[in-house]
């Protein structure tokens, strides 16, 4: 990233040491953001004063940078995609851009990059947008510092925020995205990172990988989704130090894995979701340092999840914290906090001296009768999970954590 940060700086010095500087207000000589970019050549700076601009299919194939100053309102008419960049080391910013075309055949975009190696987008405001940033088939681009918002209803009429489609060495970072379908939408995208993004209250998933391997998304908020996060289809990706809050819905989660191996989640906050992760399908994947807050299900694994291991995990006051479909285990739970347990420690070394069974036989009953949840506080679940702990029949008897902690990990979250 620094390297690329150190590419862009070099590439505008040389905009001040040899391109023009070309001026569009409704008093200059230049009036329309099309007639610019018609003049400009390789270096040039496009400034963009104040005013209201309605253009759309801008279309820009030449390595120049567009600036807008006073926040200039680019206003599509919702007719069609707005810029259309097909050029290499081109950036663009402090652009307010509104009112993209939608269909429900194509893809219009506020702006969309095709083909590119080494651009900027940065510090622009989108409102009222179809797809706001989709980049397909480019690599060693930044997008960060903006604002992306819509009023998506139903997922055939929207778009997605940040879509990257084919891309690798990309950085999303510091963007706010509401509104939308996907906040953020990677598909076969490599060797990229997700970083200080707020993605809140978008239609579908706050970020959505697939087919998307070796990339890395850490710091970010993801709040209030129809559900959080989903990672489908991709290995290899490491999720650390963010926050999936109050994704709340029947179908809902903070987030999903399906058929995703080789993968780390450290150091993340689950609080207030329907299910904090749903595991699916999903193998060889390090679970570290999290914390299980105020869920309706900590955990829930169903299908062929193998060789996980679960370690150094706060469990706290989730209606049930593991939901398990099958008779066989080779996942491992071990040095959890869970605030269920009610062991004891009597040589005090912080670990209880009573192995720890996660899976209740209630939540067995659960996930094969959702209906059965209204009994969650009654006397009967009680008696059934006590008898399910002294003879596992329906769980798997070695799904134990056989050194359960007896206080909670301090984290910095």
């Amino acid at each position: 990233m620094k390297r690329i940060s150190l590419t862009f700086l070099a590439f505008i010095s040389l905009f001040s040491l040899y391109g023009k500087e070309i001026e569009v207000c409704s008093s200059c000589e230049v009036k329309t953001i099309k007639d610019a970019v018609a003049l400009s050549h390789d270096g040039d700076v496009i400034v963009i004063k104040e005013g209201v601009y309605k253009e759309h299919d801008i279309l820009v194939n030449k390595s120049i940078h567009i600036k807008g100053v006073d926040g200039p309102i680019v206003d599509g008419e919702n007719k069609e995609t707005i810029f259309r960049f097909s050029a290499d080391n081109f950036s663009i910013s402090g652009l307010e851009i509104i009112n993209v075309g939608r269909s429900y055949t194509k893809d219009f975009a506020a702006i969309l990059v095709s083909k590119s190696d080494g651009f900027l987008i940065e510090n622009n405001v989108f409102k009222h947008v179809f797809f706001g940033i989709l980049v397909e088939k480019s690599k060693n681009g930044q997008v960060r510092n903006n604002m992306l918002s819509s009023e998506a209803e139903s997922q055939a009429n929207s778009g997605n925020g940040v879509h990257l489609w084919h891309c690798s060495k990309m950085v999303v970072a510091n963007n706010e995205l509401s509104g939308l379908r996907d906040g953020i939408y990677f598909e076969f995208v490599k060797n990229s990172k997700v970083f200080g993004n707020k993605s809140i209250g978008n239609l579908r998933y706050g970020l959505h990988f697939m087919f998307s391997n070796e990339n890395e998304y850490y710091d970010n908020v993801f709040k209030d989704n129809g559900a959080g996060v989903a990672i489908m289809f991709s290995k290899f990706v490491k999720m650390h130090d963010n926050r999936f809050e109050h994704n709340w819905g029947t179908a809902s989660y903070g987030l999903l894995l399906k058929e995703i191996y080789d993968a780390e989640i450290i150091n993340n906050v689950f609080d207030q979701n329907t299910i904090g992760i749903s595991v699916d399908g999903s193998t060889r994947i390090n679970y570290t340092n999290n914390t299980f807050s105020r869920n309706g299900w900590a955990i829930t694994i169903i299908g062929a999840c193998y060789e996980n291991v679960f370690s150094r995990n706060n469990f706290l006051n989730n209606a049930l914290d593991l939901s398990y479909n099958s008779k066989i285990n080779s996942n491992k739970f071990e040095n959890n906090y869970w605030s269920e347990y009610a062991g004891y420690d009597l040589d005090r070394n912080g670990i209880g001296d009573v192995p720890y069974r996660p899976v209740k036989l209630f939540s067995y009953i659960v996930h094969k009768t959702p209906e059965t949840i209204i009994l969650l506080r009654s006397m009967f679940v009680d008696i059934i999970n006590f008898s399910e702990k002294v003879s596992p029949v329906f769980t798997p008897d070695n799904l134990v954590d056989s050194n359960p902690l007896m206080h909670r990990i301090d984290d910095s979250n």
